[in-house]
């Protein structure tokens, strides 16, 4: 031992008796020379399964964590294209809207009227199967979580806040908003 080991001589000792080398000697935590051994060893028996047990769970909360993130992209991989899909939706609509009720009887247009809304119905169908649903507007209170509103248009007869009119449909994937509705509410009246 040298000089300048602050550490008395016994503790040394009994250190090197021990078969432990004294650099990992906590002086703190070193048990006193009367100490039980084996209620030292059960202590660290019982610490070590606390770290078991604390590590399992933290495995297990990582496990569900990752379980649930799959979950979610496989139900919301589709968004960023049902998304896109619908302005081709909209474009629908509005092609529909723009034909004049005369127009659907002729008979040199009747096939391209019919064969646009079997296409319109066609793709509300496969928006239903992948949980793509129309957010109900006209005549609703405004809803923040799903509505926009771009106007307000005076109105007698309605509350203030009702909406009138639907500009832009708006849809949900799942349970989360895919695009509000665009919507013109009531306000009070002149």
């Amino acid at each position: 031992m040298n000089d300048t080991d602050s550490r008395p001589k016994d503790e040394a000792a009994q250190a090197e008796l021990a078969g432990v080398p004294e650099d990992l000697i906590d002086r703190e935590e070193a048990p006193a020379a009367n100490d039980d051994p084996i209620a030292l060893l059960r202590g660290d028996l019982e610490a070590a399964k606390q770290e078991v047990l604390y590590a399992k769970a933290e495995t297990q909360n990582v496990r569900r964590r990752l379980e649930k993130d799959i979950a979610d992209a496989r139900t919301y991989a589709a968004t960023g294209f049902a998304r896109d899909m619908l302005s081709v939706s909209d474009n629908l609509s509005r092609a529909l809207e723009a034909i004049p009720a005369e127009l659907h009887d002729d008979e040199r247009l009747k096939s391209l009227v019919t064969g646009i809304e079997a296409t319109r119905r066609e793709l509300d169908k496969v928006f239903g199967l992948h949980g793509i649903v129309r957010i109900a507007a006209v005549g609703l209170p405004l809803d923040p979580h799903q509505h926009q509103a771009m106007l307000e248009i005076p109105s007698a007869d309605k509350e203030p806040g009702t909406i009138l009119q639907e500009l832009q449909a708006g849809y949900t994937i799942k349970d989360r908003l895919l695009r509000p509705a665009m919507v013109a509410v009531a306000k009070k009246g002149d």
